[in-house]
């Protein structure tokens, strides 16, 4: 399904997962601008593989965990795995709206068609109707681009309010989510060697692991502490092929960058071994 979206044109292209209207796209026009040209990806390893060629991309904008359904697991792996270096991050609040084709009313519907994690986030608003057919769908945005094409009037999709724009529909009734409070965290990616450098930076995502002896790890996050530091996540992995060892990501935030320097050389010799994904100032909230 990649291919760059028709709607913009820009230098800058980065990859997303899922199709045009989803909310990969939201944050990526909220972090490079309304102009950044975004490839679609059906996958998210297909993400960071396009996000990893330099003759596809200028890099990639990967969700990694949401307030309501946690982190996303696999997409640490995908990072770990990659050469890919975290350049910046966006928080987006989830908006979910029920959109309609032109002129289409609430007593017109029928049918409510979605991805079932968006059914699911609007539920309370959809119980109140329960003459509604919901029916799950592989994407928001799909759903909101079916819709479109075959110009349903018994038919409304869930979807964001990009979408909305992007394929002409009228937003019948907007944030319908049951929790308001539904932020995805977006990470920003870029390759090695083209990463911009960024001024003044203030946190910074680390993978290490320890020799896994007794008090291992408290070591470790009394370095860090000690350093004056805040532990902002701390996710374990196992070790592929080891017996119950892990490795743990780590989000740091520090007040400047010689402070985390310090703490990075203090931490060495507690760990048996450590990776920088990225140095980048903390995600604003949209």
């Amino acid at each position: 399904m990649r291919k760059p979206s028709d709607e913009v044109k820009s230098s800058t292209r980065v990859s997303i997962q899922g199709y045009e209207g989803s909310f990969h796209q939201v944050a990526a026009q909220q972090y490079f601008g309304k102009d950044v040209q975004v490839i679609t990806c059906g996958t998210f390893r297909e993400l960071v593989r396009v996000a990893s060629s330099q003759q596809e991309s200028e890099g990639g904008v990967m969700a990694i965990e949401n307030s309501i359904a946690g982190s996303i697991l696999p997409n640490y792996n995908l990072l770990q795995q990659s050469d890919l270096r975290v350049v910046g991050e966006i928080y987006l609040q989830i908006s979910q709206n029920l959109l309609v084709n032109p002129g289409v009313k609430l007593e017109d519907i029928r049918e409510v068609h979605s991805h079932h994690m968006a059914l699911l986030q609007c539920i309370d608003f959809l119980e109140r109707r329960p003459g509604w057919k919901l029916v799950e769908t592989e994407d928001t945005a799909l759903s909101a681009k079916h819709l479109a094409q075959h110009r349903g009037r018994h038919t409304a999709a869930i979807a964001s309010k990009l979408a909305a724009s992007l394929f002409g529909l009228e937003i019948l009734a907007p944030d319908i989510q049951t929790m308001k409070n539904n932020y995805t965290r977006f990470l920003i990616l870029q390759r090695q060697d083209s990463a911009v450098t960024v001024d003044h930076p203030d946190k910074a995502s680390v993978n290490f692991h320890t020799d896994h002896s007794r008090g291992s790890l408290a070591r470790v996050l009394t370095t860090i502490a000690d350093g004056g530091i805040n532990l902002s996540k701390l996710q374990s992995f196992p070790i592929p092929g080891s017996e119950w060892e892990y490795s743990f990501h780590a989000d740091m935030e520090f007040e400047d960058l010689g402070q985390f320097e310090r703490v990075i050389e203090a931490m060495r010799p507690v760990t048996a071994a450590l990776k920088i994904y990225g140095i980048y100032k903390k995600g604003r909230t949209v």
